[in-house]
This record gives structure tokens, sequence and C-alpha cells, in this order.
């Protein structure tokens, strides 16, 4: 254990910092269970010292991310990217604040088409670890408002604009939970329960889509999946006995930032221009991976691969073909084994990670437009 524990400080120089719970502020008393690293956060380019200031606060409890994420408004309006240069206007958007049956905040928005535009169905989006409900996923969701579908999407706890410690996942299984909590009171709202619903998954998103399907098999009208992570690519998971001194380090430091992981921002944006861009999402979570987190993603594509057979639902997944975080091949296996002969696999030639956001603008709108095509041809059925 102390050769493994050595290893990973080479790969992680860290210093312990105290917080408060509730108001994440130094206090001087250990925060339950972890040890919690202080990592200097990059300058952002372009962005004032005020600004990077800010970004580089920590952002371990929900007050500060909001904060910094309404301090970076104007920002955000002005970004060069495919997605915001091109987000249609007129989008009908609303986010809202609301404490769920176990005592959590959520934070969640909708974008539904223009007025007097008929809605053809409801599409809710679980967003990806390094991701938020909002950011990117704004342009994403205009524009698929705009060809007529309500889009509902929300932080888990832990990330984004939810309550709970930045990046931190106690249960796999439990936010999930939390996600399926909340958006059947969004489908039960009038004005949607009356229309068909899809889940839209990106990345982890992918796997927290799946496992709601796999709960609620009959609940839902579709599933489309991008760059689903039903498993964890080699390439970015250390050496196996690091992997299991790790996780028995979990049950004793289980929020401890520790998991050593590679910049996934250059294995995800093809697109270096959009990769800059994306360290504008102040707000998603950033540092070290958590203990606990790694593990409950391990064991949730895990738990995912043994039930690829049990997925029955009309399916669509788009994977870029070059992903070297989660794995293309694994997306064929469950195009392969999925229970149901309504099924796509899209696999886009040289594709990166991060295919609705970090490739080439005409790759990108491509993307979006497949899930468009999809939704209109599910839509309608009876």
């Amino acid at each position: 254990m102390a050769i493994y524990t050595a290893a990973i400080a080479r790969h992680c120089p860290f210093q312990l910092q105290p917080l408060d719970r509730v108001g994440g502020t130094p206090t001087g008393r250990p925060l339950r269970g972890a040890a919690v690293v202080a990592v200097a956060r990059k300058a952002i380019e372009g962005v004032g010292d005020e600004l990077n200031a800010m970004a580089a606060e920590n952002m371990d409890f929900a007050p500060a991310r909001r904060l910094v994420r309404s301090a970076f408004a104007d920002v955000h309006r002005r970004l060069d990217h495919f997605l915001f240069k091109m987000s249609p206007t007129g989008i009908q958007m609303e986010e809202r604040y609301e404490t769920n049956s176990k005592g959590v905040e959520v934070f969640w928005k909708s974008w539904l088409p223009k007025p007097g535009t008929t809605t053809k169905a409801a599409l809710f989006f679980c967003h990806g670890y390094g991701s938020t409900c909002t950011f990117f996923f704004e342009g994403i969701a205009k524009i698929i408002a705009d060809a007529g579908y309500a889009v509902f999407a929300m932080d888990y706890p832990g990330f984004g604009l939810s309550q709970g410690l930045h990046g931190y996942i106690p249960s796999f299984d439990g936010m999930v939970d939390h996600v399926i909590e909340q958006y059947a009171a969004i489908r039960a709202m009038e004005g949607v329960r009356e229309l068909r619903h899809f889940l839209l998954g990106q990345s982890m998103g992918g796997a927290v889509a799946l496992k709601i399907h796999l709960k609620q098999p009959e609940e839902w009208d579709g599933v489309l999946l991008v760059a689903p992570m039903c498993k964890i690519a080699e390439e970015v998971t250390p050496p196996r006995p690091v992997l299991k001194a790790l996780t028995l380090m979990s049950y004793v430091l289980p929020e401890a930032k520790l998991f050593p992981q590679k910049d996934l921002g250059v294995l995800s944006f093809r697109d270096p221009k959009k990769r800059k861009v994306a360290e504008l999402n102040v707000i998603s979570y950033s540092d070290q991976m958590r203990l606990r987190t790694a593990v409950e993603l391990i064991k949730a594509t895990q738990d995912i691969e043994s039930q690829l057979k049990k997925v029955r639902a009309p399916l669509l997944i788009l994977h870029g073909a070059a992903d070297k975080v989660t794995d293309p091949n694994v997306s064929k296996t469950l195009y392969n084994m999925a229970n149901t002969n309504d099924k796509t696999l899209k696999l886009y030639e040289e594709g990166f990670h991060c295919i609705l956001e970090g490739e080439p603008d005409g790759r990108i709108s491509s993307v979006i437009n497949d899930i468009i095509s999809w939704l209109e041809s599910h839509s309608n059925k009876n």
C-alpha cells in the first residue's frame, strides 16, 4: 500500500486543507473521512485578474459555484464557439431550484420551442462527469428546442449549480435516483405529461440514462446516447495494482481528490480552440477525481456491462470512432446485445470524445442533426 500511495503522490502533489462542510471555509477541523486537495487552477486566457481569482476560489460547495457562474455570465454570452454563434433566438427558457424528497436542492433548466410552435416531444438530458447541464448544452438545447422539442436538464447533486460536495458521487445508484425523482416531477407537469419522453445521455450521463431505463424499463419512449460510459477506456485508468489500492483507500478517504487521471481535455476535444472555450465552464469539476467517485463510476460501468441484454428501449448510439475516454467498441457491444429491433449505431470517423462540443463545426452540426432526425422519426409513432 505504501508503494502505491507514494506513486499516487508523485502524480498528484497536494496539501491537506480542512473545510467546513456547509460553508466551504477553513475551519481547522477535518472534513469527515477526506483529504481535500488544494490544486492551483491554471489561469484562463482572455479573462481579467478579478474573474481568474474568482475561478481559482474553492468551489466545493454550491453557493460558491453559483456566485462564479453569475460573475462569468457576460463572458459566456460572448463565447466564440459554433454552439453559441449559431444558437437560435426566441427559445423560452426557465431556471429553477427545487428541494427534493432527500433534502437536496437541485438545479434544473428548460428550453421550450418558440411561442406558437407545436411541441413534438420532451427530451431529458443527463450530463457528463466533467460537465454541467448548462454551458455547452445551452447551445445544443436551443437548437433542439428550435426544432420543436421541449428540452429539460438538471445538475446532479455535487455538480454544477446543485447542492452537494463538488464532484462527489457517494453512490451512483443514489445519484440516478435523484435524477429519476426530478424528471418524474417534470414529466408530470401540464403540457409535458401528454408528450413522448426521451432520455439523452452523454458520456457518464449515458450511464445515468441507461441506469434510469433499466430501473424504469416501461416509462421511456427511447434512449439516445452520445459517447456513453458503458466502460471507461483503459487509456485513462491507472494500472490494476494502483486501482486496487485506491479502491481500498476509498473506504477510509472517500472524498479525497487522489485518483490519478490524464488530461481529459486533450483526449476529449479534437479542435484545440474549442478546448480553450471549455476552460470557461468554470463550475465544471476539473480537479483530481475523488476516490469514492472513481470507485462508483467503475462499479456502475461493470453493472451496466452485465445488463446490456436488458436494454430494450428504442436506441440511438452516437460515438466518435477515435474516442480514448469511453470505448466505441463497447458501444458496438451495446448495439449488438440490446434487446430491441429499433436500434441505431453511428460512429463518426476521427471523432474524439466530445463530438457535440469539440469537433469541427460541420461535425457538431451533423451530430445534432442526427439527434433531431432520430427524434423526428420516433416522436409520432403510435
